[in-house]
């Protein structure tokens, strides 16, 4: 029976170190996989952003450029103005100069302004002539309104003749210019997109040099980047991933390039947390699936053994009662007799408890305060004389809940024989009753030599002893009594070695 004691002591402990070794070994596991997935996902991180930085050269590169081409066209803008301004000044000395050969010169000045459209006008805003447009000034003899706010783009030169008379020549860019124009803004407008395009799939965001307005966009949410909130957020975001890349376009100021990671990269960093969560969560359903069918096969176990053994019990019972009649009825001495009926009786007790294990026993109303006193009433005249029993209620107090009588006594019979069994058979166990609102709580306290604390829901399994005789399965069934059909609690509140064990149960009234 030792060897027997010893086989399922040791069984539990290597239970808990198979345990603890499976976790670690878990641990090592989850550990190489994330220190892994992040080795990947810094390479990759260090490549993006490799190809981020080549890009973002040759965006400068690309930005320079179309800066250059600004700087031409303006030059060229200027050289057109230089031109309008050399026209009007031969236009004038045309008019004023007597010489024939000045008029010649300044002739063919005016003459050789084939792009420039130019309109001659008095004082009053009358067309006197014009070049290069493409109105009939026949049909147009004055600068009307739309054809004013054409040639409003650059102020009007005045031309200064003799009695104070004052003429006025309008101009616009020349048809070339304006293709060049049209041509260096598509290149802008190509250089922005293709500052987009060719981030891929890293979120891109071109933005004024305030910060308020998204003038391009890539990897970005489309509907929202036009809200400044959103669109603060998002700058925030990037500017704390990445600087941003400033570049400034000629005629349309500074211009602030803000990127950050992909969303492939973004995805990576998280994945293997993704993936452990979705193991952890299969692990568990199993876990709990395999631990539900575990437990219901052993309820089938606990449920056969028991019918049977009460229906072996049955038997002999039935003989030990006749035998009991019989002997009651050869005049044996009374005394003898009634401590017979009582055994008989108790063994009756204990047959039924074992026929009620497996089925659903009806609960009943009962004095709670009365079960105790009757279940330690029984156990004092079986245990040493030097065990102590203390109650903190009167057995005339009266709290009543839903009770299985036969059952009940028998949790409180196991709880109590362990105690005894923990003080070796000497010291002493209180029995705390305390009435709640919703709960009665009952505490079991002995000053035995106490339990450890990684043991606590260890002693609830079956086969668990630390007893050189038993089977380890009066904790087991009374943990199932009370929780399983009783709907309550039972557990160790607390334990010291060397002083004691408290035992608490939760019943609903």
């Amino acid at each position: 029976m030792k060897e027997l004691f010893f086989d399922r002591y040791n069984i539990y402990n290597r239970k808990r170190h198979w345990k603890i070794l499976l976790l670690l070994f878990a641990i090592v596991i989850i550990a190489f996989s994330l220190w892994y997935s992040n080795l990947l996902v810094k390479k990759i991180a260090k490549d993006e952003r490799s190809k981020i930085h080549t890009w973002a050269n040759a965006l400068q590169t690309r930005a320079r450029l179309v800066n250059s081409t600004q700087s031409f066209f303006t030059q060229v803008q200027e050289e057109e103005r230089k031109k309008v301004e050399l026209y009007a000044e031969a236009q004038k000395r045309f008019i004023s100069n007597s010489t024939t050969e000045d008029q010649g010169f300044y002739l063919k000045i005016i003459e050789n302004n084939t792009s420039i459209p130019v309109i001659l006008t008095d004082g009053e805003g009358n067309i006197t002539g014009n070049k290069n447009t493409v109105f009939n000034s026949d049909t147009v003899p004055s600068m009307k309104d739309y054809l004013k706010k054409e040639f409003s783009k650059y102020p009007p030169i005045p031309i200064h003749y003799y009695k104070n008379e004052v003429n006025y020549i309008y101009y616009n860019d020349s048809k070339l210019f304006t293709e060049m124009k049209v041509v260096l803004n598509n290149l802008v407008s190509a250089f922005f997109s293709e500052v987009v395009n060719n981030s891929a799939s890293v979120p891109v965001l071109i933005t004024d040099s305030l910060q308020t307005q998204a003038l391009a966009y890539g990897q970005i949410d489309t509907v929202h980047i036009h809200e400044p909130e959103y669109l603060k957020k998002t700058i925030h975001e990037m500017a704390a991933a990445n600087d941003p890349i400033e570049i400034s376009i000629a005629g349309q100021g500074k211009r602030l390039i803000f990127y950050k990671d992909s969303y492939v990269l973004t995805q990576l960093r998280y994945f293997p947390y993704i993936q452990l969560a979705i193991i952890s969560i299969f692990l568990l359903v199993a876990y709990m699936l395999f631990s539900t069918a575990r437990r219901s096969e052993q309820n089938q176990v606990w449920a056969g053994l028991a019918k049977e053994t009460a229906h072996q019990l049955g038997t002999p019972l039935s003989s030990m009662m006749a035998w009991v009649d019989y002997l009651e009825a050869k005049d044996v001495d009374s005394e003898t007799i009634e401590e017979l009926r009582k055994d008989v009786n108790r063994l009756s007790t204990i047959t039924d408890r074992f026929s009620k294990i497996g089925s659903n026993p009806s609960l009943v109303p009962e004095n709670l305060v009365s079960v105790i006193y009757s279940s330690v009433s029984y156990l004092k005249t079986r245990t040493s004389q030097k065990i102590a029993y203390s109650i903190n209620l009167p057995p005339e107090q009266s709290i009543v809940l839903p009770l299985n009588t036969q059952l009940f006594e028998w949790v409180i019979e196991n709880l109590v024989k362990n105690a005894v069994d923990a003080m070796t058979r000497q010291g002493k166990i209180t029995i705390d009753i305390l009435e709640e609102d919703l709960d009665v709580i009952i505490d079991i306290a002995d000053t035995g030599k106490g339990i450890p604390r990684n043991m606590f829901r260890t002693i609830f399994n079956p086969g668990y002893t630390s007893k050189q005789r038993g089977w380890g399965l009066g904790l087991s069934l009374s943990k199932r009594i009370i929780t399983e059909y009783h709907k309550g609690k039972i557990f160790v509140k607390s334990s010291t070695l060397g002083k004691g064990t408290t035992f608490r149960i939760v019943l609903k009234k």
